[in-house]
């Protein structure tokens, strides 16, 4: 259990409450370009490119999605088509929860105000917010914040916008790289690590652990 009532509760959305669904459109559209038995290396690749260009200075996502494929394109010396990148930005606004999270989620926005930062662009995100299936307070975007997870700009963004400190939030995400360290280093002390199996567990950086948003709502005795 979790020995701390925070004002809000500050959530990751994609991946951590929406379903990430890129590397399924991204698979589909570079097929004729990148071998089955080799397409997990180039998504690898691409993911990698895009933890590298949210670290500049802003650029719109459907840029950062652009400019990543281009690179991963250029390492495996394959057709970039801007077209790809277009396609796969606008699929964003399709993805749905993950199933563990409407429910609980409902359950704890009855009793905690529950807050989203993302790396998004405004005119996507309202869509997957709508199909989480709860109410939340406030919803904050790398667009408004005019940076990107992991920057210390994006969660100082959220802070200053919700009027409290980093003492007064629990955050919770599937990514230690893009939220768990960088909360750490602003000594958020109080989050919640949701282990979806994208990176490894690293107990140093402080947090709770859990599998799904259910056992968020246990920690929280909701």
């Amino acid at each position: 259990m979790i020995e701390f009532e925070p004002k809000y509760i500050t959530f990751d959305c994609y991946g951590t409450l929406t379903a990430f669904g890129m590397s399924a459109v991204t698979r589909e559209l570079v097929a004729d370009r990148v071998a089955a038995e080799q397409v997990e290396d180039f998504l690898d690749d691409f993911e990698a490119f895009r933890g590298d260009e949210v670290l500049g200075a802003y650029k719109p996502y459907h840029q950062v999605i652009n400019d990543s494929l281009a690179r991963a394109a250029k390492l495996w010396d394959i057709e970039h088509r801007d077209s790809d990148g277009q396609a796969i930005y606008e699929s964003v606004p399709s993805w749905g929860p993950h199933p563990d999270v409407p429910e609980p989620l409902a359950a704890l926005a009855e009793r905690y105000p529950l807050v989203i930062l993302s790396n998004a662009a405004d005119e996507q995100i309202q869509s997957n917010v709508d199909k989480l299936g709860a109410p939340f307070h406030a919803v904050y975007t790398a667009e408004q914040a005019q940076a990107y997870k992991p920057r210390l700009q994006a969660f100082e963004f959220m802070l200053d916008q919700l009027g409290c400190g980093p003492e007064d939030i629990l955050h919770v995400s599937s990514s230690l790289r893009y939220d768990l360290m960088p909360a750490h280093d602003l000594r958020v002390t109080n989050k919640v690590y949701v282990n979806r199996g994208y990176e490894p567990s690293t107990p140093f950086y402080g947090y709770h652990e859990v599998s799904d948003i259910s056992g968020l709502a246990g920690l929280l005795g909701v």
